[in-house]
């Protein structure tokens, strides 16, 4: 189970004061509350924050245990595959990454289309996967953009009509280019 950053919840920095958290937490309250049309999940988790982030000596606590999780996820073991130096961890980087998937299938799979022979069906189906790599990619940078943003960014409102316009965006891209494949 992921721990929770309350930091983040009540969208402080790691050094606010504690009137500056109070000040942060009744502003989202009044945001988030019910009975002001705010969903009680919310609510739960913002009073939660506080409750740890309001008292000094829960908030110490809390702080050395993130601390202790940081050493140890660090200390654990190096990565598996090493960061790329050319193009960063970032969200434009993960565009980026995403993108260079998508055309480059989508190259491959034109070509392939222009010059089909009958034995290059494997070489095709590779290229519907470099594509749908592609938007898998692409989805996950999208998400990734969104974690990034502050927890009480309007688009963690909206969440599903994101979704609903990406896969829309997908299958009209998708059918565009299957008319595209059936005119060469």
């Amino acid at each position: 189970m992921e721990a929770k950053d309350y930091y983040d919840i009540l969208g402080a920095p790691e050094d606010a004061s504690q009137p500056e958290l109070e000040r942060l937490y009744k502003h989202l309250a009044k945001q988030h509350h019910p009975d002001r049309g705010g969903h009680a999940e919310d609510m739960k988790t913002i009073n939660e924050a506080y409750r740890v982030l309001g008292n000094e000596f829960t908030r110490r606590a809390y702080d050395a245990r993130r601390k202790r999780a940081v050493d140890l996820a660090n200390a654990v073991s190096p990565p598996a595959f090493p960061r790329s130096p050319l193009i960063p961890n970032t969200v434009q980087g993960r565009f980026i990454k995403a993108i260079f998937n998508l055309v480059s299938g989508l190259i491959l799979l034109f070509l392939i289309s222009l010059v089909y022979v009958r034995f290059m069906w494997p070489i095709f189906l590779f290229a519907v996967f470099v594509v749908l790599l592609g938007v898998w990619k692409l989805h996950q940078a999208i998400v990734f953009t969104r974690k990034a943003l502050p927890h009480t960014h309007v688009l963690h409102r909206y969440v599903w009509a994101q979704e609903f316009a990406f896969w829309c965006l997908v299958a009209t891209g998708a059918y565009m280019t299957y008319l595209i494949i059936a005119a060469l």
